[in-house]
């Protein structure tokens, strides 16, 4: 047996090689490098340009593609900069003869848009496999035989690689794949009503996937024309589209229309890559500043920094208080700061929050589970970090989304529909009563802000302070603002011919409100939302659906009240107002006005509106509109959610963008900050590993003892005979 003292050499030695905490989830070769540590819960269905359009789908493309405008990082109201545009689209106009308007031409006489695309010269794919070629010149990978196949299993396996630079023709060919038979785009339909040609080249690629012998055989785009998209030269496109259509500049910032290479398209075409999932779902192909090196799902996934990559820098402006939050202290450096960003798969709240709590992920999102532990409430009610999170430095950033939730009536309805005055007074006084500072504080952990009119903050036509306050269910004391008292909903109530809750026929009025199937924990909502009703003396009926039979009921009209929310497609106030259009109303017209909202006024306003550029003209048509809207009183207008971002002191200042999805490249950490605080954090404990063969030692020994004295009685006894000497 080896001797006490090799044991205990062995033992420290053991304990002493690690060179980072032994509880440290990641490879030893990752210490004190510049990786950036996050995760995620399931793995994106999409990762091609064309299909995606879920947030942890965009979470990996927006790094690796670039359409070719972007978000300001540090300017709001939101605005957008070029992106792989050297500068922002020129936009003109032509009449139906093609011949060119004026930029205030009455948009009746506006046939045609055209969006002028210059991009920059400077820009290059990533590394992969559909570039290289052979000695010929011939695309090396581009026939691969079952043969070549065999040892093949990820991206990585294939042994060369290579770039080249991006053209105007690689943005007319992912425009042409929004309408591919077999791509499925979610926007095809709404771009074949403005492209012009859309439509038709989407018949024709049908018709040609048709007749193909080979139903799985590459459709070569670049054979069929766009009459739409014109390529101008190398680094310059024009797209037509019909009609004025002043939201298109925001498609132009979203991965729909980002650069697709047909080496790639025609790479990933090949029989026998699919199911070994090596297609564009799985490895994207862009020029932005990463591309996804591993894409394991099951485990981890990994952007590395594309060496390709374009010069970029951090921003050198942004809004005045931008300095003193430190947003502006890495100005004019180049990007992007992090090497890599890994994606750890983590099913279960508590584990990453553990783990984040430990070092081992350098943001992290809060959770009801957790949100105790990391905030707390000062006496003024803000949100503030809890001793245990400041005495790690971590930091706490919070943002309003741009979105809306909201409490409608139903405007078709004969109880609380309609737009005369005593109508519109009853849904007032109700808006009154539900408390939504009371709602965000019990069931938002304080997360939200209540809202005052149809657009969130950061939008173009948000007004802050008193002059965009709702007047009908808000006061500006002291200020600040403050909810109506519950008498001046009592009196509106009345006035409308419900006085203390009980209408003229003598009988209370009972209200219904349709929501969608909810789980025992929502119960204490849906009762809060009895109580608001209460105070006024109305009793509220709420009626649970599956979501199916929800979704029927709104589109039939049949939904007395209800719930609902609506996320930005893009940063415009269209987007919010145009939940208000009549021409949009869900009963008849299957739009997403879900109150079925229709007054001609407004809907005179927002045509007018709708197409303008910002400016004062329209600046002013939205506070109108917004008025109309409050006054009516289609909604009680709810609250804007509001998120709680937690991150580690190691990972530098970064200003919330709630519009952006390709903020990555802005993040910068320091690697020996959090190497330092990691091993402080995670120190081992030895004396249990020294206590445990002492303890079992002192156990053992009584009973080694007396197993020893037995063994010497025995002997004693009967001692063992010894051999017989004959000679």
């Amino acid at each position: 047996m080896p001797n006490a003292r090799t044991s205990w050499l062995a033992l420290s030695l053991l304990l002493t090689a690690c060179g980072h905490p032994p509880n440290n989830p990641y490879p030893a070769e990752d210490h004190g490098r510049n990786i950036l540590y996050t995760s995620f819960e399931e793995r994106p269905k999409h990762l091609d340009p064309a299909r995606a359009y879920s947030s942890n789908e965009y979470e990996i493309i927006a790094q690796v593609y670039e359409p070719p405008l972007q978000y300001a990082y540090l300017k709001r109201p939101y605005q957008l900069e070029p992106l792989a545009a050297a500068e922002l689209p020129a936009v003109g106009y032509l009449d139906q003869a093609g011949d060119p308007l004026p930029a205030t031409a009455p948009d009746g006489q506006i046939a045609y848009s055209v969006y002028d695309l210059r991009l920059r010269p400077d820009l290059a794919f990533q590394p992969h496999p559909a570039f290289a070629r052979d000695a010929a010149g011939a695309p090396r990978y581009h026939a691969l035989t079952p043969a070549q196949l065999a040892d093949i299993h990820t991206l990585a396996d294939f042994p060369d690689t290579a770039s080249r630079p991006v053209t105007a023709e690689d943005f007319a060919y992912q425009i042409k794949r929004l309408v591919h038979p077999e791509v499925h785009s979610p926007i095809a339909e709404l771009m074949q009503g403005y492209i012009v040609g859309l439509k038709d080249l989407g018949d024709r690629l049908a018709a040609a996937r048709a007749a193909q012998p080979d139903k799985s055989a590459w459709l070569d785009l670049r054979k069929f024309p766009l009459e739409g998209v014109e390529v101008v030269d190398a680094h310059r496109l024009k797209i037509r589209l019909q009609g004025k259509y002043p939201q298109f500049r925001f498609w132009l910032a979203m991965p729909f229309f980002a650069p697709l290479p047909w080496e790639a398209d025609a790479f990933y075409s090949q029989p026998g890559l699919a199911e070994k999932n090596i297609s564009l779902d799985w490895y994207p192909v862009g020029s932005g500043a990463f591309m996804l090196a591993e894409n394991n799902p099951n485990r981890r996934m990994v952007l590395s920094k594309n060496p390709h990559h374009h010069p970029e820098f951090y921003p050198t402006a942004g809004e005045p208080d931008d300095v003193a939050a430190g947003y502006l202290q890495d100005a004019g450096k180049p990007l992007p700061f992090i090497d890599r960003v890994v994606f750890v798969l983590e099913k279960e709240t508590i584990p990453y929050w553990n783990k984040f709590l430990q070092g081992y992920y350098d943001a992290s999102g809060l959770a009801s589970d957790n949100f105790d532990q990391a905030i707390q409430f000062s006496g003024q009610g803000s949100a503030e970090l809890t001793p245990e999170m400041r005495d790690k430095g971590i930091r706490l950033r919070t943002a309003v989304e741009v979105s809306t939730m909201f409490f409608g009536f139903n405007m078709l309805d004969p109880v609380v529909g309609g737009l005369d005055e005593a109508k519109a007074k009853l849904r007032r006084a109700i808006s009154i009563a539900i408390d939504q500072e009371e709602y965000i504080a019990i069931f938002r952990n304080g997360r939200g802000i209540p809202a005052q009119g149809a657009l969130p903050p950061g939008l173009f036509g948000f007004v802050e302070g008193e002059a965009g306050i709702n007047p009908y269910v808000y006061d500006w004391e002291n200020g600040g603002v403050r909810r109506k008292p519950i008498e001046a909903a009592k009196k509106l109530l009345a006035e409308a011919g419900y006085p203390g809750g009980v209408g003229s026929d003598g009988k209370p009025l009972v209200l219904y409100l349709d929501v969608r199937a909810v789980g025992p924990d929502d119960k204490s909502m849906l009762d809060w939302y009895r109580k608001q009703f209460e105070k006024l003396g109305i009793q509220l009926i709420i009626r649970n659906t599956d979501y199916n039979q929800f979704q029927q009921k709104m589109s039939n009209g049949n939904a007395q009240m209800f719930i609902w929310g609506w996320n930005a497609d893009y940063p415009d106030p269209e987007n919010f107002l145009f939940l208000f259009y009549g021409g949009n109303a869900k009963v008849g017209n299957g739009g997403e006005n879900a109150a079925n909202y229709q007054n001609p006024g407004f809907d005179r306003l927002f045509e007018r509106m709708r197409n303008l550029d910002d400016g004062p003209e329209r600046y002013a048509l939205i506070q109108e509109m917004q008025e109309v809207l409050r006054r009516d009183s289609p909604w009680v207008f709810g609250f804007h959610p509001k998120t709680y971002a937690l991150s580690h002191g190691w990972v530098a200042a970064r200003k919330p963008n709630m519009i952006a999805n390709n903020g990555m490249k802005y993040l910068r950490i320091d690697a020996a900050q959090r190497e330092t605080q990691r091993a402080e954090w995670n120190r081992p404990l030895y004396w249990p590993v020294v206590l445990m063969p002492v303890g079992l030692a002192v156990a053992v020994w009584p009973a080694y003892r007396v197993y020893r004295r037995r063994l010497r009685a025995t002997i004693a006894i009967d001692p063992v005979p010894q051999p017989f000497d004959k000679t």
